[in-house]
């Protein structure tokens, strides 16, 4: 039989260097995170000044002009040893891939640097916008022009990756018209306020509120767009794709844990549907076709294909079931002890509903495959 494996390819050194500091610096403090709710400020400082937020960024602005593929690369190895730093982390690259594919010069002076080295910290506020855009709810935020800028008024539920003098990505429909803008805010804007008001099961060390914006004054040199259309179908690939390296780090951990479990329980696992063989070569193939699909991008940034999207969507749809199955196998195969309160495969499990229910969730990323095959992209969302 034929190895679907292609030769290894030499390990980036910001990828091997943060291998190491997740081993070292991160995960004595994964149960504090996951169960205390403590934010990993030190450990996000450490990503940054690895370079592993600045891997998509071009070199003036504070970047290193790498590849998406290595970005994705950075999620899925922190992601392995801890989910909600590898969600928060997303959030960082996500925003910096917002703000290098807008148009606003003076954002990519201003905070693009910032943002890219770990010097500050910025949440995508993206969830609900793009559940609008498939038409799954209304949108939270509007906006209405005025002189030199927008004022906008709503409330976004949840946002991670927020704090003292974060950043925040935002999209907001203008008022008396059909057209959304996109734009970044701060933390200081008068008019915004985050409120921390729910607690999780899961994921609770991601700095996450909801964003309240009463008459909140946007200069029109924080606007990224406006209208956006276009310019969301041009962020669309990489927020989707580089999310694929949290499902990959979460199912190369499980399958360390079954390993793990089969040193004692191998002669009665041999039973179970869900072998760590099997597991893993779909890992293998998920792997393979996300980090092709992430070179892709680098010379197709204004990326409209919707074969290539649909195929970047199958690939963020993959991760997620290969997610819930992998914890499953992972809890089965380790048995009563997995069911102790702070088992390593318990937390797992709740990670891995997170990376299935998080924005693209598996029925959004579903009915996104429905609608793009039935018409063209330049009418998704019409």
């Amino acid at each position: 039989m034929l190895s679907t494996e292609k030769p290894k390819a030499k390990t980036n050194t910001t990828i091997a260097n943060l291998q190491v500091a997740t081993k070292k610096d991160l995960a004595p403090k994964v149960k504090d995170i996951d169960l205390k709710g403590e934010y990993p400020y030190s450990f996000m400082a450490q990503i940054g000044s690895l370079g592993g937020f600045a891997q998509t960024v071009p070199q003036e602005y504070g970047g290193v002009s790498g590849e998406v593929k290595t970005a994705l690369q950075v999620i899925e190895t922190v992601s392995e040893t801890c989910l909600s730093t590898g969600f928060i982390g997303w959030c960082q690259i996500a925003t910096a891939w917002y703000i290098q594919n807008g148009d606003n010069e003076y954002l990519k002076r201003e905070a693009l640097p910032d943002i890219a080295t770990g010097k500050a910290l910025a949440g995508t506020g993206l969830s609900n916008p793009m559940k609008h855009f498939t038409g799954i709810e209304k949108i939270a935020l509007t906006a209405t022009k005025t002189n030199g800028g927008y004022v906008v008024n709503g409330m976004l539920p949840w946002v991670s990756n927020l704090g003292k003098g974060h950043y925040l990505a935002i999209a907001a429909e203008i008022a008396d018209s059909d057209d959304y803008l996109m734009a970044v805010v701060k933390e200081d804007f008068p008019g915004v306020t985050f409120k921390c008001n729910a607690h999780f099961i899961g994921l609770e060390g991601t700095g996450t509120y909801s964003c309240v914006f009463r008459d909140a004054f946007i200069p029109d040199e924080w606007v990224l767009a406006a209208p956006c259309e276009a310019y969301v179908n041009r962020i669309k690939p990489g927020f989707i794709l580089t999310q694929v390296g949290m499902g990959l780090g979460l199912v190369k951990s499980c399958l360390d844990l079954i390993n793990r479990s089969n040193k004692q329980l191998g002669h009665v696992n041999c039973f179970l549907d869900d072998c760590v063989e099997d597991i893993a070569q779909d890992l293998s193939i998920a792997r393979f076709k996300a980090y092709d699909l992430a070179d892709e991008i680098v010379n197709q940034q204004s990326q409209l294909d919707s074969d290539y999207l649909a195929a970047v969507i199958q690939s963020r749809l993959t991760a997620s079931e290969l997610s819930l199955r992998a914890s499953q196998a992972a809890m089965l195969h380790a048995g009563a002890r997995a069911y102790l309160e702070g088992s390593p495969q318990e937390r797992k499990l709740r990670e891995a509903y997170f990376v299935a229910i998080v924005t693209p969730a598996i029925k959004q990323l579903k009915k996104m495959l429905y609608v793009l095959s039935q018409k063209p992209l330049s009418q998704v969302g019409s």
